[in-house]
């Protein structure tokens, strides 16, 4: 019976796949933002692709489809093409530094994540919400971005067992999509970089995960940065991500009301950062503002009864010396 399911399921997204491809390479668009324009919405894979029918979406009419240095693509659900063309977006950078000398000197610098496994301290990521943490530029000299660490949440498999730090670790595998945006007057503004940057957690990297980003060429602008951390579902053993139910959909008496489900692992907060630097919005909203995580600013959460503002996001960089 399991077989006959699993094949039915297998038949239907076969046949609803729908490809985002760029319009002059024919390259498939990695990772696109598929927003549903009610709130909701689902990513295209690393090909591109993703799946969409009028029957596992029959309140849906409209698609707006939004990837980093593309145009965005509104487009009916009427008879929607297998693939969809989305035109490059020409979009100047600002303040790119370019290397002129070789082997500059420099030093390196770290600064270190706020790591917790503590359950109760924690964001719980869901698709729809993409979280961005704000650092200043500490010296006047270049600053390159070298690697940016993630801090992790590890639950036990026997929550009676969960404070011990031997306990064996509920599994998970799970890609995150990662931005970096220059300072507009306090909130994320344009991106630094239009590289899609992607990677695979697991309950193997303890309990940050650190990513290296030296070679995407990001230098610290004059007014600071932020970087930003999105979930975008669980994947398979291989990192191919995997087209799981993204909501859980609960009956009322105003009719049928969609949950985000929520991904593991959780994100640990803090209160030992002095500023209030995390930033969250919703990314299958459009036009939706970022707006500061604090008391008042439409949030309900625990996390703000305890005092804990902030992801404590851990970076390392290079200061290089002027000559």
């Amino acid at each position: 019976m399991k077989k006959i399911l699993y094949l039915l399921l297998f038949s239907q997204i076969s046949i609803a796949q729908i490809t985002v491809i760029d319009s002059i390479t024919k390259y498939p668009v990695s990772y696109a933002t598929v927003s549903f324009g009610n709130g909701n919405g689902i990513f295209a894979d690393d090909e591109g692709k993703f799946v969409f029918t009028k029957k596992l979406y029959p309140d849906i009419d409209s698609l707006y489809i939004s990837a980093l240095g593309f145009k965005n693509l509104n487009i009916s659900t009427e008879n929607i093409p297998k693939q969809l063309l989305m035109q490059a977006q020409a979009d100047e950078l600002d303040e790119i530094v370019i290397d002129t000398k070789l082997n500059r000197k420099f030093e390196e610098e770290t600064l270190k994540p706020y790591l917790d496994d503590d359950y109760y301290k924690c964001w719980l990521p869901t698709i729809e919400s993409e979280i961005a943490v704000y650092f200043p530029k500490t010296k006047t000299e270049d600053q390159k971005l070298t690697s940016v660490i993630f801090p992790i949440a590890l639950e036990s498999k026997d929550w009676n067992k969960r404070k011990r730090s031997n306990s064996d670790k509920k599994k998970f595998s799970t890609l995150f999509k990662v931005k970096f945006y220059a300072n507009d007057e306090g909130v994320p503004g344009k991106v630094l970089t239009y590289k899609t940057i992607v990677f695979r957690a697991t309950e193997k990297n303890g309990d940050a995960y650190e990513l290296s980003v030296e070679d995407y060429g990001i230098y610290i602008p004059k007014d600071g940065f932020f970087v930003s951390l999105q979930v975008m579902g669980y994947t398979d053993k291989a990192g191919k991500l995997l087209p799981n139910k993204k909501y859980k959909e609960i009956k009322t008496k105003n009719g049928i009301v969609k949950i985000p489900t929520n991904f593991r692992p959780l994100l640990p907060f803090t209160d030992r950062v002095k500023n209030k630097n995390t930033y969250i919005k919703r990314v299958f909203i459009n036009g939706n503002n970022w707006v500061k995580f604090d008391k008042g600013n439409g949030f309900k959460s625990s996390l703000l009864d305890k005092n804990l503002h902030n992801y404590g996001i851990g970076l390392t960089y290079k200061t290089f010396k002027n000559e």
